[in-house]
């Protein structure tokens, strides 16, 4: 067995470690969400803690963990009246992206259900974690309903698993701990809040304390048990402080003044909900007994406020988390109270150096909280009306999006099996019911009436003589359910100085952002192609993290000629190794464009030959023309013809608009099919 690398040897992420500390002594508080860039130490510090954390007596022989002292008396290994218990170290389970529902929370045996009527039940990785660590890596890119799921067990103690009409329950209370890279992709805001705490980790830009990083992972690199050895007195002394502030958990008195204070913060940042103020309110009291005290006081509630409101206020998708902390510090002056505590004064931490040591969430937003559309645009003009310093000529500096707007919903004609989510028609695993099939591999969704249908016949021949029906392995019908795929949006912009003047410029960014939310809400992977001058350039690469598209958006230069060619063959070659990493992920291309192309011999009839390649693979494609002026070419009405696409201009892309925009892109994709 490896040895892991030891808590206390983490070198800085003094939140990170402070919000993993403050769950493991009191688990209420809602587990951990730490957001960062790769390489941070999020995955080594929460491996790590599971070795910290005390050793919890089960049942013997049980599978759900049953403490002994009060054995669950719903428990499916139940009723436990005298049996012998053990002790065992507490578990880190960990959940892997790609895992299956019954894989997460259970599968009952349907066969013996039906036949038998008993709950033959195998536990799935809830169970596993009952009293000890569930760690979800890369969260964001779990499937919604799993995350549903998870946090749905993690919010009520226990998990409910139905069948047909078969349920079983069982006790599911751990410490929930994910992390993600927001650059792959934000969770939803309804998700986001079901975690209690969130940190933001980064790697340090300090030489010294890089250097002693490299130093601790070499060193057990090289031999793990001597490391661990050198680490065992620290680790010791903050396992016997998590096991002493649990005892004195239940002696903290959180007071009126204290309780004004956290309701007056959340209100002041317009939280939704009430699950801020309770997370606060759990979070402070930890923060209490993890400093040894049985008394509240302010600075409690305004480190956490920094732990459990920063992810709660994001609007939309192009937040940036974060906190105003003078605003803070006010609301908390305002609002102080004289029972916090001698003076309301914070005591010394009597750790100052060790873990949970304290520190700020580092602050990527903009302090007052406006959203990023609404930060100035890198490289505008100076005063003087001089281009900046090193920009090119002929290339324009960035302008702002105009104002996002509702677009109606563009979808990708036929039937997809790909990733679930809100645009597509597609075969899930959740949605309403089509039809049944034979199971391919382990049985998921029943499909009870074409089961009964199928085993009716064989009654006499396998002599039935009670009520129970006689069911075979090969009777069982899997039900085949449509619901919503989530697509491929590839953008191909146009960033030529046809499209250079700046309000029209605007305008064409708002259209692209407007249509990046709806990508958003509906759970595609979004790329950015741009082209202008003489080539083009993939501004992003596939990705789920929405948010990034809109920071290249905002930052796109404009100017040069328009190698319409360049970026439709680009993005061609986008979509083809697109297919190979995720074949199933079907490709909507929206061309932002007027249509115009210059540069090189025949420019247009280059272009057009380009688009036909997309026409021949089949992909759906809308071209939104951008052209304006009285007098008009109808270059990008052409352009949609050669892609087998639907053009639609820049005002009729609003959803009051274009009621028929799905239809059309249906229609023409099937006619050129």
């Amino acid at each position: 067995m490896s040895t892991p690398f030891p808590f206390t040897a983490v070198v800085g992420q003094d939140d990170l470690r402070l919000a993993l500390l403050l769950n493991a002594v009191s688990p209420a508080v809602g587990g951990v969400l730490v957001r960062g860039e790769k390489g941070t130490a999020k995955s080594t510090a929460v491996r790590a803690l599971s070795a910290l954390l005390p050793a919890v007596d089960v049942v013997t022989g049980c599978r759900f963990s049953c403490d002994p002292a009060a054995p669950d008396p719903a428990c499916p290994d139940g009723p436990h009246e005298v049996e012998a218990s053990t002790t065992r170290p507490a578990r880190m389970v960990e959940l892997p992206v790609g895992a299956s529902e019954d894989r997460l929370v259970g599968a009952l045996d349907i066969e013996r259900a039906l036949s038998e009527g008993v709950k033959a039940f195998e536990p799935g990785l809830l169970a596993d974690a009952h009293r000890g660590i569930l760690y979800v890596d890369e969260v964001n890119l779990l499937h919604d309903h799993l995350v549903d799921l998870l946090l749905d067990a993690a919010a009520m103690g226990a998990s409910y698993v139905e069948r047909e009409g078969v349920s079983v329950r069982h006790a599911a209370r751990f410490l929930l701990v994910g992390t993600m890279n927001p650059e792959e992709g934000e969770l939803r805001p309804q998700l986001l809040d079901r975690f209690g705490l969130t940190v933001e980790v980064a790697a340090s830009r300090e030489p010294d304390q890089r250097v002693e990083v490299v130093r601790r992972r070499l060193a057990h690199d090289d031999d793990p048990a001597a490391f661990a050895a050198r680490w065992a007195d620290e680790e010791s002394a903050v396992r016997a402080r998590i096991v002493a502030a649990r005892a004195l958990l239940p002696s903290v008195r959180l007071g009126d003044g204290p309780l004004r204070q956290i309701a007056a913060t959340c209100a002041a940042f317009e939280v939704d909900g009430m699950r801020a103020d309770i997370v606060m309110a759990r979070t402070a009291t930890a923060l209490a007994a993890w400093a040894g005290r049985t008394e509240v006081i302010a600075e409690d509630v305004r480190q956490a406020a920094l732990l459990a409101l920063p992810h709660r206020r994001r609007r939309n998708p192009f937040d940036a988390p974060g906190l105003d902390e003078d605003k803070l510090d006010e609301t908390l002056e305002e609002f102080g109270g004289s029972d916090g505590g001698p003076d309301d004064e914070p005591d010394p931490d009597p750790d100052p150096d060790g873990p949970g040591g304290g520190g700020q969430p580092p602050q990527d937003g903009p302090d007052d909280g406006s959203p990023a559309g609404d930060v100035p645009a890198q490289g505008e003009p100076s005063d003087d009306g001089q281009t900046p310093a090193g920009q090119g000529a002929d290339e324009q500096s960035p302008v702002r999006a105009a104002e996002p707007f509702r677009t109606k919903m563009l979808s990708v004609p036929g039937l997809g099996e790909g990733a679930a989510g809100r645009r597509s028609r597609a075969r899930t695993e959740h949605g309403r019911t089509t039809g049944s099939r034979r199971p391919r591999g382990t049985l998921t969704k029943l499909h009870l009436a074409a089961t009964v249908q199928a085993a009716a016949p064989h009654q006499l021949a396998r002599g039935r003589s009670g009520r129970g029906l006689v069911v075979r392995r090969d009777d069982l019908r899997q039900a085949t359910r449509e619901g919503r795929e989530g697509n491929l949006v590839l953008f191909v912009v146009d960033a030529s100085g046809s499209m250079a003047a700046r309000q029209r410029m605007s305008a064409v960014k708002g259209a692209v952002l407007s249509l990046l939310l709806d990508a958003y809400q509906r759970r595609d992977k979004v790329g950015l192609v741009t082209f202008r001058g003489s080539a083009a350039e993939v501004a992003l690469p596939p990705t789920s993290s929405v948010d990034a598209a809109a920071a290249r958006l905002e930052s796109l230069p404009t100017g040069g000629r328009t190698p319409l060619a360049a970026g439709l063959l680009r993005a061609h070659e986008v979509l083809r190794v697109e297919r190979l990493r995720d074949a199933a992920r079907r490709p909507l291309v929206v061309v932002v464009t007027d249509g115009r192309a210059t540069g090189g011999a025949e420019p247009v009839a280059t272009a057009e030959r380009a688009a036909r390649l997309f026409a021949a693979d089949g992909v759906a494609s809308v071209v939104v023309d951008c052209e304006s002026g009285p007098v008009r070419l109808g270059l990008a009405g052409r352009l949609a013809g050669e892609l087998g696409g639907t053009p639609v201009t820049l005002d009729a892309l609003r959803a009051d608009s274009i009621a028929g925009l799905v239809r059309d892109v249906q229609g023409t994709s099937r006619r050129a099919a």
